[in-house]
């Protein structure tokens, strides 16, 4: 499921992405963000985090660094 979600914001970035002005004001992008999360948590953990994201991205926040939290329940 993980990789289904990673696949449609890769499609998003490439088709409809370039036709809006640039809008996210941290670094990672919210969508770099989210590809990142679904890469290194769960479905439901990652949703959580992206909207957590995503609702803090708006032009009352004046944006920075925000890098994903590490993961430490994830084994290797």
């Amino acid at each position: 499921m993980n990789r289904l979600v990673i696949q449609l914001i890769q499609l998003y970035k490439k088709i409809i992405s370039p036709l809006l002005p640039p809008a996210c004001r941290f670094t990672p992008t919210c969508s770099e963000y989210t590809i990142q999360a679904f890469q290194e948590y769960g479905f439901f953990q990652a949703i959580q985090l992206s909207a957590w994201r995503i609702l803090r991205c708006n032009p009352l926040s004046r944006g920075f660094e925000d890098p994903l939290p590490p993961n430490t329940k994830r084994t290797n």
